[in-house]
């Protein structure tokens, strides 16, 4: 019985110190606008960590001590690693800031100027946290018109795609 215990409480604490690496990310059609939204949910320690290893630098990300580079540095990062085509094409997307939730980074962005009745197809490539965390697992939920679709995202399959 003894043994037994010897197993079982290791493995309740690694359980329960085990991590998950997760972002959530909604793409959205707003007719009024004629615009899609992107609204992309990530840990901020996670988020810190991948700016610290490919920039090198601290950007102390919803603190008081973020530095005034930490949206510069942040919208680089997410054009390299957060792509959109539309129609098979790679767009351009505003980053249009950011704000906190807890231990969340939400994300802003927007593709203006897109008609609905010329979309054909939109694709993500979303490989955020992919390069320093290799079990990161990205979630991602079009909502376009009368179309759901929803993926899960992972180093080996980090594209998703929504046909009309």
């Amino acid at each position: 019985m003894k043994g037994l215990y010897l197993f079982i409480i290791p493995l309740f604490i690694a359980i329960g110190v085990h991590k998950f690496y997760v972002s959530v990310t909604q793409v959205e059609y707003y007719a009024q606008d004629e615009a899609i939204q992107i609204t992309s949910r990530v840990f901020i320690d996670d988020l810190e960590k991948a700016l610290v290893e490919r920039y090198d630098v601290q950007t102390f990300l919803a603190t008081p001590k973020e530095i005034q580079e930490a949206d510069r540095i942040l919208e680089r990062y997410l054009k390299a690693k957060f792509v959109i085509r539309i129609n098979g094409t790679q767009v351009e997307y505003k980053y249009l800031g950011k704000k906190t939730d807890s231990d969340l980074m939400i994300l802003f962005l927007e593709i203006p100027g897109i008609s609905l009745d010329k979309l054909k197809s939109i694709e993500i490539q979303n490989e955020l946290l992919m390069d320093v965390f290799e079990e990161q697992k990205n979630i991602l939920h079009f909502r376009i018109g009368d179309r759901k679709k929803s993926y899960v995202l992972i180093r080996e399959s980090n594209v998703g795609m929504l046909n009309f």
